[in-house]
């Protein structure tokens, strides 16, 4: 077949023009690199676990835009050939170029292109939106195009096992090679006989959960021998299966045998030695239900199990009962998630050939059985303007490339298998989406559970995939519709339909989605017209995946669909270390908003130290909202994600990768009315996560003050080389500050010392004034004046500073006129003695030596009695503390610290870091090849520290 269609693709190529390609971010006759100003790096990867290195790569080449992180991850992921030989590659743009390239060639040589000066302005766009992070292809397309390698370009795949023992087996080896090839797949068992039903041979049939047990075994083998990711896997079950109580139970039934062998003393941590007798967990587990079912919940009527050879009915259960019983399951171990199968097939394009039954493991890929999706997202923040308006433009530029290009791939794409290779040449189906919605609606001053949030995200989505629709159905113009189209046809053009239908339905708030909706109804409309007279060149458009480490290549702040994690975020330095940022987007927002530079300041410094904007000076309560988390004191409720997605989901071909995140306090109940809504609100696919209902998850070690508290199972994180930098905060001295001013003179050297306060927390502010104005000296001094102000306000101790400067010795040096400090070894100890003095209590004081004269005869006087004999003068230690004017600041006054741990933990991601300021343990598995505590990213987690993912993205 491939063959075939690289007939068809020449023949097309001599008969219509291909595409017009215009320049929208580069310049003509200025190359993408010679923009930028690039950079030479040292990359060296450790070990979370024992600090050694496990990757090292040095003067690797990026621009200086790019995060350190980022940089790692392409380096590290990315980049090919045996480190340290010639073939190794070292520079971004050898990778950007090793891909670009053959996605031009392949262009050209399949027709795409009308003219050589197209394909040229399509190779310099491609490279400029990649260079400068606007985009990213999925994975496989950097690991293997225009390598050696086989050029698999599909992150997603969808198996099929019919009940017979040679197509399990071969289930089996299928799943086996897509894991080694680092990507996932998902299945539907719902025809393989129940445990109910007899074989011809008269025995029992080990029915779809006892085949589980293999194909888990395998998942696992493979994910403990090295592969690229951990396997990654989705197992699906037909709510009228015999067996489905059966497979709701598993998973749960599991966690309560990890509870009882943790508390033998097993170690049954995620990596654990003993871990490895749990069975099913190596797969995401769904269940999918249809209309009926859920009709006969609000009812509560039973509901037929039926048999799979002949389809009849052999057991009823109580429907309400059934779905509780998969509420509890998922309320007491996160699976099984739920599909709607009713809404997921009404949206088909493609009925005639097959019915969906399966997604891929993040549930955003549902398509024909034996198929493959290649994945792309778009950097959502990258088309903020700083009016705050959406460059619609650019946006509609952009996805007319990035899907072209992504059709390109599927011409010269290798697949894993014969039969998925023959399905996706022939339906062409793709997934473009994006990342970075959280941040674009926090930037834009609006809340991520809010109508105005709702529809911006809507409006965007349907400009993408009503965009991608009409571009596909230009390339069918040029190149051909897909194979399946013309059998389809009737059902594909109803479906975009629907699309346009639902566009012309969003409910505006502002002047920005407005502006995004009318764009996306009119490319609905243009791409409806189009595709009626050519057709359509993919069956499938649009997903949104997880973007895990492509969100971080692309240095994004939030990843997929998802709201922002936290306020505080972990960053790594050039040059090693990390810090504590608070997140950039949160300025952007509270400029949009309206508030005042120094208004700003005083907020991001409030969340920088308390983690949240609760009581953040200034800040209105109306915008609290807009900071709202998904992790922290304050987060989106459950409700908030699921009316996101219902009002993302009309737009998207496939479905939507995102976990509805639940309180630990939620009730099987309110897992139930999750469950409940989704299908209300028309969603595809809906998996819910309670915090801390799996055991088995290893928990960073968080100290609690109140001991009689059963703490959360945990797992001490093990220490690095690499330490966290918690960036300091400065604090600010009001316009109106208490301050005195003293005259001092050392060795006939005359000065002035002004020394400013806080009103109620010591010195913050210090000017010395030396010499005639405009002399070298006077300058130096001005200087140092100003280093030693600005370092008191982002909290560096007085007590440091005279500790370093006291007893330094040069000229002038000598006799002072002040009675408390007689002799000084130099100006700068003079200083810093006076400062001392004045503003550092008796006790601190006492440990550096510095007195009062007064302190220095009552310490003379005790000492004497002693000697002597004689009954010693009652020394008034309180007194003596209080002779020099410190105010002390209230405990509840002080500004807040992270949380203290002892012992002092190891800070290796944004999670972790959250960890701490909250003072509470987060669910996330640890990362299988660094060991950092990975991060939520839709429905699987990513590893900020390497960019590994427990999923498909």
């Amino acid at each position: 077949m491939a063959g075939e269609t690289k007939t068809k693709a020449t023949a097309r190529k001599d008969s219509r023009e291909g595409l017009r390609v215009e320049r929208v971010w580069t310049t003509e006759g200025v190359h993408p690199y010679d923009e930028v100003t690039w950079e030479r790096r040292d990359i060296v990867m450790t070990n979370w676990r024992d600090g050694s290195i496990n990757f090292e790569q040095r003067g690797v080449e990026f621009p200086t835009t790019w995060s350190v992180n980022a940089a790692n991850i392409v380096t590290t992921k990315y980049f090919r050939g045996a480190v340290g030989t010639e073939q190794r590659e070292q520079s971004l743009r050898q990778l950007i170029d090793r891909v670009v390239t053959t996605y031009r060639n392949a262009g050209q040589q399949y027709g795409y292109f009308a003219t050589e000066r197209d394909a040229t302005v399509f190779a310099e766009e491609l490279t400029w939106m990649l260079l400068h992070q606007v985009f990213s292809f999925n994975s496989p397309v950097w690991f293997n195009v225009g390598t050696a390698s086989p050029q698999q370009v599909s992150a997603c795949f969808i198996l099929s096992v019919d009940d017979s023992m040679d197509s399990i087996l071969d289930w089996y080896k299928e799943e086996g090679l897509i894991f080694k090839g680092g990507s996932g797949s998902g299945v539907n068992l719902s025809r393989i006989r129940s445990s109910r039903e007899l074989l011809t041979s008269g025995g029992t049939a080990s029915g779809p959960v006892s085949f589980m047990r293999g194909a888990d075994a395998s998942a696992g083998t493979i994910k403990s021998g090295g592969a690229t990711r951990r396997a990654a896997k989705m197992v699906i079950l037909d709510v009228d299966h015999p067996d489905v109580e059966e497979f709701i139970e598993t998973k749960a039934r599991e966690e309560d045998k990890i509870r009882a062998l943790r508390d033998a003393g097993f170690d049954m941590d995620l990596g654990g030695k003993d871990i490895v007798s749990v069975q099913y967990q190596n797969a995401n587990n769904s269940i999918r239900v249809n209309g009926e079912f859920m009709r006969a919940v609000e009812d509560d009527a039973e509901f037929a199990l039926k048999a799979r050879l002949d389809n009849a009915p052999i057991a009823t259960v109580k429907a309400k009962e059934l779905f509780n019983k998969l509420a509890q399951a998922a309320w007491a171990c996160a699976d099984p998630g739920i599909q709607y199968d009713d809404t997921i097939n009404d949206w088909h394009t493609c009925p005639e050939t097959g019915r969906i039954t399966a997604s891929n493991p993040c549930s955003e890929y549902m398509h024909l059985d034996n198929s493959s999706c290649n994945l792309a997202s778009l950097n959502l923040l990258k088309y903020l303007q700083p009016d705050g308006s959406f460059n619609v433009e650019r946006f509609v530029k952009s996805v007319e490339l990035v899907i072209t290009a992504m059709d390109i791939s599927i011409s010269f794409a290798d697949f894993p298998t014969e039969k998925i290779g023959e399905t996706s040449r022939a339906y062409r189906q793709l997934g473009i989406g994006y990342a970075n919605l959280g941040a674009l609606l926090m930037a834009s001053g609006l809340a991520y559970d809010s109508d105005g949030g709702r529809a911006v995200a809507a409006s965007i989505s349907s400009l993408m995939t009503g965009t991608a629709y009409r571009r596909s159905a230009e390339l069918a113009g040029v190149v051909g519709a897909y194979d399946g189209y013309a059998r389809n046809a009737s059902a594909h053009t109803s479906v975009m339909r629907k699309h346009a239908e639902a566009s012309t339905a969003i409910a505006t708030v502002g002047a920005v989605d407005v502006a995004i909706k009318e764009a996306a109804t009119a490319q609905w409309r243009l791409g409806n017209e189009i595709g009626a007279k050519h057709g359509w060149r993919n069956s499938q458009a649009s997903v949104l995946a997880p973007t895990g480490t492509i969100g971080l290549m692309m240095d994004c702040d939030t990843t997929g669909v998802e709201p922002d994690l936290a306020l505080v975020k972990f960053k790594k330095l050039v040059g090693g270390g990390s810090m504590q940022i608070v997140n950039q987007t949160v300025p952007r927002a509270l400029r949009t908003l309206g508030y005042q530079e120094e208004q700003v300041e005083a907020i991001v410094e409030h969340i920088s130290a308390h983690g949240h904007v609760i009581d953040a000076p200034g800040l209105k309560l109306e915008h609290y909202s807009v900071f709202d988390c998904a992790m922290g004191e304050r987060t989106i409720a459950p409700m908030g994600h699921v009316r996101m997605m219902a009002a993302i989901q009309p737009f998207i071909s496939g479905a939507i990768s995102k976990t509805v995140n639940m309180p630990e306090s939620a009730t099987v109940e309110d897992v139930e009315e999750i469950y409940y809504q989704g299908w209300k609100l028309g969603l595809k696919a809906l998996a819910i996560y309670r915090d801390n209902c799996k055991v088995g998850q290893p928990l960073s070690a968080v100290s609690s003050s109140k001991k009689e508290e059963p703490a959360p199972v945990v797992q001490e994180v093990v220490k690095t080389e690499k330490v966290i930098e918690y960036r300091p905060v400065r604090k600010r001295l009001p316009k109106k500050r208490p301050s005195s001013t003293v005259s001092f003179s050392v060795a006939g050297a005359e000065g002035y010392l002004t020394a400013s306060s806080y009103p109620d927390d010591g010195l913050g502010e210090v000017f010395l004034k030396m010499s005639k104005q405009g002399s070298t000296l006077a300058g130096v001094m001005d200087a140092f004046s100003v280093a030693i102000s600005i370092g008191l306000q982002y909290g560096v101790p007085l007590e440091t500073y005279v500790s370093k400067f006291v007893n330094m010795r040069f000229e002038p040096a000598g006799m002072t006129d002040d009675p408390d400090i007689r002799l000084a070894s130099s100006v700068m100890d003079y200083i810093f003695r006076r400062l001392a003095l004045d503003f550092l209590d008796f006790d601190t004081r006492s440990e550096l030596g510095i007195l009062t004269s007064a302190e220095r005869a009552a310490q003379l006087r005790a000492e004497a009695a002693g000697t002597t004999g004689e009954t010693a003068e009652v020394v008034d230690l309180t007194e003596m503390r209080n002779s020099a004017p410190v105010v002390k600041p209230a405990a509840a006054e002080k500004p807040a610290k992270p949380a203290e741990i002892d012992p002092p933990r190891r800070i290796g991601s944004s999670t972790e870091l959250l960890e701490l300021v909250q003072g509470k343990a987060a669910d996330a598995p640890l990362c299988f090849t660094c060991g950092t505590k990975m991060r939520p990213a839709g429905s699987c987690y990513v590893c900020e520290g390497c960019g590994s993912t427990s999923g498909c993205s």
